[in-house]
């Protein structure tokens, strides 16, 4: 069964909302990358250090409402709200539906 990338993508949005870092850390590939480009521009791969961004971004980046979803060439584009200013990820999934990549920054 074909997986629904925006249904992932709000799936990721409510579990980062709820602070549930298991379940965030469960949607990854097991080779993710996230590109961060907050606060200068952070590559992590790796499942322990993917842990300890999250462990991060729960503590000094809630997030808040959703602001913009839309479908992108790559999987899914998502825009939301956090403590530090409106957010953009784009995610890109593999075949099973778990998030390969992700790039998320600033909305400008």
């Amino acid at each position: 069964m074909p997986f629904d990338p925006m249904a992932i993508a709000i799936d990721w949005l409510d579990a980062y909302r709820a602070g549930d870092i298991e379940a965030i850390l469960e949607m990854y590939a097991e080779d993710a990358v996230v590109h961060c480009g907050c606060g200068g521009v952070k590559t992590i791969t790796g499942h322990e250090a993917l842990r300890a961004y999250w462990i991060d971004r729960l503590r000094e980046y809630p997030a808040g409402t959703l602001s913009d979803l839309n479908p992108s060439h790559e999987g899914t584009i998502i825009s939301y709200v956090t403590n530090s200013g409106a957010m953009s990820a784009l995610f890109s999934f593999d075949v099973t539906g778990r998030i390969k990549k992700l790039d998320c920054s600033p909305s400008h």
